[in-house]
């Protein structure tokens, strides 16, 4: 389960975060988490909630913005969802996609008090 590692990783934020501007709580924290990244949001939660408590995030809400996956045709510069993991272009069927978004895995913003 990689979800723990990840939310690991957020709890070091959120505390170093907090820390260095003195706040005594976590409110809330924004994830901008990408389709492609195949992050479980619920698992992540529950993760992020066993190790948060007895610490300044504990019962801190994690608000996640799912990110799509969409792609840019390297020939036709069509730009579109991606769907199923298909990477060649549907408009010119020529193409093959770039990765424009779909792959974030960030703490996007914090509330603390």
């Amino acid at each position: 389960m990689h979800e723990m590692a990840i939310a690991e990783g957020i709890l070091d934020i959120a505390l170093e975060y907090a820390k260095e501007n003195e706040a005594k709580k976590v409110e809330k924290i924004g994830l901008l988490i990408g389709e492609m990244s195949g992050v479980v949001v619920d698992s992540l939660n529950f993760g992020f909630e066993m190790i948060a408590k007895g610490t300044p995030a504990e019962g801190a809400e994690l608000i996640v913005k799912e990110v799509p996956l969409r792609g840019r045709c390297t020939k036709c510069g069509e730009e579109m969802h991606v769907e199923h993991y298909d990477f060649w272009c549907p408009k010119c069927r020529d193409g093959v996609l770039e990765i424009i978004s779909g792959r974030e895995m960030q703490v996007e913003y914090l509330e603390v008090e």
